[in-house]
């Protein structure tokens, strides 16, 4: 954690859902999986499982399904057979979360979730109970252009008339670290130092660091 974190004047937290919120690799592993045994094609590839964790879900499917013949078409439709509260349980919230969100709270700090995700995100806001932590959640049904697109961001600016300089957003990928660059943001690295900008968090109360006390 570098230093000079302790200047900044952070009005707003941003936060990523997939790999920040929560370990979701076995979630979407599993759905994924799912829509590939549904239209007859292998399991995913590697290359494809990194895609899937940053991308909407039909970024997703063109991705995986859209070089090969009418796959894609047939997974759309498969996917509207396919119930995503059934792959809620494969979720794993990341430790100190909460803990973290309610100091935020205390600081006056707003809360904000900023995901690629689409329907599936308000099944997770009210399993996990979320709604009361987060001030606004933006998906991508909310926005015409999704992350790494600025208009996200952008959304969430206006709506609270801040500063650029009053935000931080947490992520884990190169998607979320270019939505930050493309924005003009401060960027915080959760347990990605590959991408660390601004500064690196191995631990969600170690974003209190970056915080004047």
């Amino acid at each position: 954690m570098d230093i000079q974190t302790r200047n900044w004047k952070i009005r707003c937290v941003i936060y990523d859902c997939d790999g920040v919120l929560f370990d979701s690799l076995e979630a979407n592993t599993k759905l994924y999986n799912d829509l590939c045994a549904l239209v007859g094609r292998v399991p995913l590839r590697e290359e494809e499982l990194q895609y899937v964790h940053t991308h909407t879900v039909y970024e997703a499917i063109h991705f995986i399904f859209g070089k090969e013949n009418d796959l894609e078409k047939k997974a759309l439709e498969s996917l509207k057979q396919v119930d995503l509260r059934n792959y809620l349980i494969y979720l794993k919230m990341e430790p100190h979360l909460f803990q973290t969100l309610e100091k935020l709270k205390e600081k006056g700090i707003l809360r904000v979730i900023n995901t690629n995700r689409t329907t599936s995100m308000k099944y997770i806001m009210e399993k996990y109970d979320l709604w009361q932590y987060f001030e606004m959640v933006v998906t991508a049904l909310d926005v015409k252009n999704p992350k790494p697109n600025p208009e996200s961001i952008e959304k969430i600016i206006e709506a609270f008339k801040l500063k650029k300089e009053e935000i931080v957003f947490v992520g884990d990928s190169d998607v979320d670290q270019q939505t930050a660059k493309s924005s003009g943001i401060k960027f915080v690295a959760y347990k990605n130092k590959e991408i660390a900008n601004d500064a690196y968090i191995n631990d969600h109360l170690d974003l209190l660091n970056c915080l004047p006390n």
